[in-house]
């Protein structure tokens, strides 16, 4: 891995060598400046410039250029807005867009555009990044290895007269027909599904010892943990929904997924303007034997250059006739089953967090149903606590009684306060158990 870095990251110059020392020695604050920034892959400010790594569609090889936003627009016949979701500066939502002449795929880290050509993903430390531009190169090179295969199989079963057979055998069994923007997409989904897919396995392990913890024992520090833990549940989730949702939303339209056929469209336009420029040259050829015998005239004659440009309008408009045409016909299944495929593994992690938030909301229910078990509990027990001293309140009021300045017979009695006691302390308890009685015949105790 560290020498891919080394292969694809461009030589850094000694001013960014030197700011980069510059970022990792503290200041007098004693803080460290651009800390955590890569100022390698920031924009080259007066020059627009951005670094890219370019994965060759017919060699597999990789290089580093450096171009600007117009250039990639005209190189690609993309939009600006289409160049704003790859920007690393921003976070938009996950994206797959068919375009003319290229696919813009924004999944998670994988920031790129594919082309029937080429592959250009921005140049980045990140290790997904190099990971998906390996990936790509040994799948490219082994499909050149099935290619050779499929060709030998087609020569030995067109000697016995049985080509379409096994040319159709290999064809099946092997996802090396695929053309090369299906290839470097499958390699962009199989990254991203992977990498959520890891999220929800880790965010599983985690979670669920923590939630048994916490029903055991509800404790500040174990709630203040789950909470934490629902947050990033929900981060994932939204995540992952938003990648299913877009899978979904290319299977759902037959229009998009024609549109992503970059290596047909691309030999179906070389061949018409082909027809064209045997067209034009069948032209000039009758127009200089025409020439030799009678004199042109300027006015009436067209410049080269418009002839030119009004052939490959037409060529242009049989083109996109014959594709709106064929819109409806076409041919997709071989990308609608990449799709379905990782729409399964992607519905799969979905499941498992939506599994996972279930269990989050069974524990929260029933840490509900303790707490409000031991608040129930406690209004009992202060119930009964204040019916208690209801009881002991009349001793209180009898001993208020007698303590009064008054002189009764009852004084003089030497079992007196024998009888008093006696008596408040019976009339006390007749008091107590009528209470009880009351709170079990109205159901507010369980005695």
């Amino acid at each position: 891995m560290a020498d891919l870095k080394e292969r694809l990251l461009p030589p850094k110059p000694a001013s960014a060598t030197n700011l980069r020392d510059a970022s990792h020695r503290p200041s007098a604050s004693g803080r460290q400046p651009f800390q955590g920034v890569d100022v390698l892959g920031l924009k080259k400010r007066g020059q627009g410039l951005r670094s890219w790594i370019r994965v060759d569609a017919a060699t597999g090889e990789s290089q580093v250029i450096e171009v600007d936003k117009f250039t990639i627009m005209r190189r690609c016949d993309l939009p600006a807005r289409d160049l704003r979701l790859l920007d690393p500066l921003f976070v938009y939502p996950s994206t797959i867009l068919g375009r003319e002449k290229a696919i813009v795929v924004n999944l998670e880290q994988i920031r790129c555009i594919i082309t029937a050509d080429e592959v250009l993903l921005l140049n980045s430390l990140d290790s997904y990044v190099l990971q998906y531009v390996v990936e790509l190169q040994r799948r490219l090179r082994a499909a050149g290895v099935g290619e050779v295969w499929q060709s030998e199989g087609s020569e030995l079963n067109r000697r016995m007269g049985n080509d379409r057979f096994v040319g159709d055998m290999f064809r099946n069994t092997s996802p090396d027909y695929l053309p090369f923007e299906f290839r470097a997409l499958e390699v962009a989904l199989e990254a991203a599904c992977t990498f959520l897919d890891t999220q929800a396995a880790e965010l599983e392990i985690e979670a669920y010892p923590l939630l048994d913890e916490l029903t055991s024992k509800i404790s500040t520090l174990n709630l203040e943990r789950v909470r934490r833990l629902k947050s990033r549940l929900v981060a994932l989730t939204r995540r992952v929904q938003k990648v299913r949702d877009e899978i979904e939303q290319l299977m759902d339209d037959d229009g998009d997924m024609a549109e992503m056929y970059l290596t047909e469209k691309k030999t179906r336009m070389d061949s018409l303007f082909d027809g064209a420029e045997q067209s034009l040259m069948g032209y000039r050829s009758n127009d200089g034997a025409q020439s030799i015998s009678a004199p042109v005239s300027p006015v009436s004659s067209h410049p080269e250059s418009r002839r030119l440009e009004k052939t490959f309008s037409i060529a242009r408009s049989r083109h996109d006739s014959m594709r709106s045409s064929e819109s409806a016909n076409k041919n997709i299944e071989e990308l609608e089953m990449l799709l379905e495929a990782y729409f399964v593994v992607i519905d799969s992690s979905l499941n498992k967090l939506t599994s996972l938030k279930e269990y989050i909301d069974d524990t929260e229910d029933f840490i509900n149903i303790q707490l409000d078990n031991v608040r129930n509990q406690l209004i009992q027990f202060e119930l009964i606590l204040t019916t208690a001293t209801f009881v002991v309140a009349i001793f209180g009021v009898v001993a208020g009684i007698f303590g009064m300045n008054f002189m009764i017979p009852l004084f003089d009695n030497t079992s007196a306060f024998t009888w008093v006691l006696v008596i408040t302390g019976i009339t006390g308890a007749i008091i107590f158990s009528s209470f009880l009685w009351f709170f079990r015949y109205k159901r507010l105790m369980p005695l």
